[in-house]
């Protein structure tokens, strides 16, 4: 599968959109998948007696993390080889499987996420401050319009800073979101359809808006890293670091 453009737009600008590649099983899987985290997180609330936990609102915006330990199902598409053809193209030669999760915003104004890296949410929840920039791959299940919320990015170009680092962040009172840029510049907004993948650097700022629409907003977001993160202080593996690709070969298969 060939993803030159991609490549070359990864490279400048930190992200690149790969439009409609996941069909069939594998978007049917990531579908199926979804409601049953959206009730763990209901039932982990009510355990808890709260309706935030983080940066999870009940009925607002869902951030169900850490999928495929309990439902392995889900390996089908992290380990897909598009998946690897999408990692080969803008991590390059060496990927592991980082992290996943199911980000669900609720109807009739479920709630904006703030601007951030994803890197930045690494450090700010206690990660290595050095870890290399990793991949980030956001997965509408439903076409993502501004309507229902989508996805806002800020290129390299007009951020250079992000390219070369880790910007501060800011934790916000109320929502618990980490927050690094409060430019005037909006983005570009990716309108992209179901089965599509946005991918971009864990250095990319990016954020997305409220969901005005009638239905729930339903994304997983697929992590992979070029090398083994670790927790600083106890070297100890932080979340997962599944060798997908090694020297450019598809090396795990779901």
């Amino acid at each position: 599968m060939g993803f030159e453009a991609q490549r070359e737009q990864f490279r400048q600008e930190g992200y690149a959109v790969f439009e409609r590649v996941l069909t069939g099983e594998l978007l049917d899987i990531l579908r199926s998948q979804c409601a049953e985290m959206v009730a763990r997180a209901d039932a982990h609330l009510d355990a808890l007696g709260v309706d935030s936990d983080g940066i999870t609102h009940r009925g607002n915006r869902y951030f169900a993390g850490e999928c495929q330990r309990v439902q392995p199902a889900l390996r089908r598409m992290l380990f897909a080889p598009v998946m690897a053809d999408i990692c080969r193209t803008t991590l390059g030669d060496e990927a592991y499987f980082f992290y996943d999760q199911y980000v669900v915003k609720g109807s009739g104004g479920g709630m904006a996420f703030a601007w951030h890296q994803d890197s930045g949410y690494v450090v700010g929840n206690g990660g290595p401050a050095d870890h290399a920039p990793y991949l980030t791959c956001w997965c509408p299940l439903d076409d993502a319009t501004v309507e229902n919320g989508t996805i806002r990015l800020l290129p390299f170009s007009r951020v250079p800073a992000s390219r070369d680092g880790i910007v501060p962040h800011v934790r916000q009172p109320g929502t618990n979101d980490l927050v690094g840029w409060a430019g005037d510049d909006q983005g570009v907004v990716i309108e992209a359809k179901a089965g599509s993948v946005v991918a971009f650097s864990s250095r990319l700022l990016h954020a997305s808006g409220p969901n005005h629409s009638d239905q729930m907003r339903r994304v997983y977001l697929a992590q992979y890293s070029p090398e083994v993160i670790l927790n600083p202080g106890t070297r100890q593996l932080r979340r997962d670091a599944i060798p997908l690709l090694r020297s450019g070969r598809q090396v795990t298969f779901g």
